[in-house]
């Protein structure tokens, strides 16, 4: 086993916390790959993993050469992309993070229309309400909702979305329609875990007006909560591209428009900058253009 693939199969081993799993994503046998990584192990005097009978874990050490190696292999990747010309053929497997209702709705369906254009790419996506580490997770690309904190990573903005308040017509006609964020201190609240925190809402572009709340129903499914706004149980906050379809054919209404914070941006993200290999390039040309041409998102 070449140098290269001794780092690819450490790469895959360390993915999976498992040398039978990391094996068979590369295509070898477990004893194969935990020769190649024994090997490694020995040229660089130094132990990248301990093994226990269930599960292998990094060490210290293994954890940053884990970085090191993502690095390398990405970059020769993108090396040999540049210089074969596949840019325009781009191949292998693209990992992916975003939310979870923003997959559902707007990534799953740009994915498989990219997976149908790009015959020799494959996609692994994990959705999740949280923002991950890019590099210690092992993503390629990741659509992030919400202000970038200061990293090395590129960023590429597709839109923004705004923090609304609704509700249905008929809880309106029941309970009247708050004209005011101190007024939903006398309203039925559901807190929608992921977007809004469960006691206050801040109102007001520089977020300064604070209303503190007592939400009678706290759910962590973005999903749920809309069913039960919409069944007119209560008012929630929600992003808004979550309830686009129902603020069009009028089953929900936001209220307090006025007073709603700065919208959030939209950004692809992803780790190599210009050096990045052919099939993140080609996926992030490929989204943003659709992700821009979406009107919801872009105000």
């Amino acid at each position: 086993m070449d140098r290269l693939q001794s780092l690819e199969v450490f790469i895959a081993v360390a993915e999976a916390e498992s040398f039978a799993q990391g094996a068979r994503r590369m295509d070898l046998s477990a004893p194969s790959a935990t020769r190649g990584v024994n090997a490694l192990e020995d040229r660089l005097g130094a132990r990248l993993f301990t093994r226990t009978t269930r599960r292998v874990r990094l060490t210290e050490i293994g954890q940053s050469y884990l970085e090191d190696a993502r690095h390398i292999v990405t970059q020769l990747q993108a090396a040999d992309d540049a210089a074969s010309g596949s840019a325009a053929n781009p191949v292998g497997a693209l990992r992916l993070t975003c939310a979870n209702e923003f997959g559902r709705i707007y990534v799953t369906p740009i994915l498989t229309a990219f997976l149908d254009t790009y015959q020799n790419v494959s996609a692994d996506v994990v959705m999740l309400d949280r923002v991950v580490n890019m590099v210690e997770e092992g993503f390629d690309v990741a659509v992030r909702i919400g202000p970038l904190p200061s990293s090395g990573l590129t960023a590429v903005r597709v839109g923004s979305v705004r923090r609304v308040v609704c509700g249905a017509p008929e809880y309106f006609e029941r309970h009247g329609m708050p004209q005011s964020p101190a007024d939903l201190a006398a309203h039925k609240v559901i807190s929608a875990a992921p977007v809004s925190p469960a006691t206050e809402w801040r109102f007001g572009q520089d977020q300064s007006e604070v209303v503190r709340l007592k939400p009678r129903l706290r759910l962590s499914s973005i999903a749920a909560t809309i069913s039960a706004v919409r069944a007119g149980w209560g008012l929630s906050r929600v992003l808004s591209y979550q309830v686009g379809p129902q603020l069009q054919d009028g089953t929900l209404q936001s209220i307090l428009e006025a007073y709603e914070p700065a919208p959030l941006p939209i950004h692809l993200v992803h780790v190599e900058g210009r050096r990045a290999p052919a099939k993140v390039r080609t996926f992030i040309d490929f989204a943003k253009t659709r992700l821009r041409a979406i009107d919801i998102l872009q105000g």
